[in-house]
């Protein structure tokens, strides 16, 4: 089976979010970036997982980013990736992001291509919708388990209210999210073996984007903290009717 895993360099969650250029880009300086969580712990540890059952398996990951994701994209080697591919140019919107995954998986011939449910900066959740559909190929999304047999996928997801399980052919998109696998570290002979894996770079196709971010804001501050004394009970009933709104 031949496996494509979607991954995507995000900020650190602890990282301090700032806009620059009149608050229509993010400002990167001094920021820690990772790969992004959804990618890492559940789409490719899935993936990993998938190839230790079948030893003919071959896991393949891309990303569209600049010289400046190459770091993550060799962690993503180091916990179990064979090669990786890396389109050369910065991610704006997702339309653009999914048009250039859909250039490669066309061009790769996979059986099946993971993603994580969303990257955890812009938590758009819409480009393997898109993928599928540029590939014409179904889609199963927010999976939480996934069983391959054959040709065939079983694939349990989350709907509201409780859980589906389909059954699908492949090829196809599949979105991971919290249950699929569990997290891996790379190990020391993971990591000395990414340093010497392909890693293609490519040039993107030409795209005009769908959509365009005008403007970015940071949520309002948060208010002060009002202590009332645990004898007031009519001044916390009246802040919580007045101010706060609740009762």
């Amino acid at each position: 089976m031949k496996i494509l895993v979607c991954i995507s360099k995000t900020p650190d969650t602890t990282a301090k979010i700032a806009f620059t250029d009149n608050n229509t880009k993010f400002a990167e300086a001094g920021v820690q970036w990772i790969l992004n969580p959804y990618d890492e712990w559940y789409a490719l540890v899935r993936a990993i997982e998938l190839k230790e059952k079948d030893a003919s398996s071959v896991i393949h990951l891309v990303n569209v980013g600049g010289t400046d994701a190459e770091p993550i994209i060799r962690k993503a080697l180091a916990l179990g990736g064979d090669e990786a591919i890396r389109i050369n140019v910065t991610p704006t919107d997702p339309f653009t992001v999914a048009t250039q995954l859909a250039e490669v998986a066309k061009q790769g011939g996979y059986d099946l291509i993971l993603t994580g449910k969303e990257t955890i900066d812009y938590n758009n959740g819409s480009v393997g919708g898109m993928l599928a559909e540029m590939l014409d190929i179904p889609y199963v999304a927010l999976a939480t388990n996934l069983q391959i047999d054959g040709t065939t996928a079983t694939v349990k997801r989350e709907i509201e209210g409780g859980e589906e399980t389909v059954e699908v052919s492949l090829p196809i998109v599949i979105s991971a999210q919290k249950g699929m696998a569990e997290a891996r570290i790379p190990n020391m002979r993971g990591i000395m073996a990414a340093r010497s894996k392909p890693l293609k770079v490519v040039e993107p196709v030409q795209v005009e984007p769908l959509a365009k971010a005008v403007e970015f804001g940071l949520p309002p501050a948060k208010a002060g903290v009002k202590l009332v004394s645990p004898d007031n009970v009519e001044e916390l009933v009246r802040l919580l009717h007045e101010e706060a709104r609740i009762i």
